[in-house]
């Protein structure tokens, strides 16, 4: 099986040009397909389906649409590195370990400021749209 991941990586190392970015490409989708898997993520996807295009309505520059969309699209980021560090510790081991709940409980924390970030930019936008 590691001969096996170290000719994969040795042979993405080989490729060059589109070729390269053909397989990148794919590697992402693979990612995304992955992160699709994860409620977290699913949930905060729909939701940015549904914000994305309100934020190009909503903004009145094109600073504060790529603030609001930037805003929503940083979320999902967050959630799939979120994701990662919990796939890499619990390949580890099932086993608690003080360590593994740290790295865990701060990518959980993570996850939390980028969506006070989004609602904070979400708020901020809609008050300066609508209010008086």
């Amino acid at each position: 099986m590691k001969a096996l991941a170290r000719t994969r990586a040795n042979l993405q190392e080989t490729r060059i040009g589109l070729n390269r970015i053909w397989h990148a490409g794919r590697y992402s989708m693979q990612g995304l397909r992955t992160g699709w898997n994860e409620t977290a993520f699913r949930q905060e996807a729909l939701l940015a389906v549904l914000l994305v295009p309100l934020g190009f309505w909503l903004g009145q520059s094109w600073v504060e649409r790529s603030l609001l969309a930037g805003a929503v699209v940083m979320v999902l980021i967050v959630e799939l590195l979120n994701t990662c560090v919990e796939a890499a510790i619990d390949r580890v081991g099932p086993e608690w370990n003080e360590l593994s709940k740290r790295a865990k409980d701060m990518g959980s924390a993570a996850v939390f400021l980028s969506l006070l970030i989004c609602c904070g930019t979400w708020a901020g936008a809609l008050w300066h749209r609508f209010a008086p």
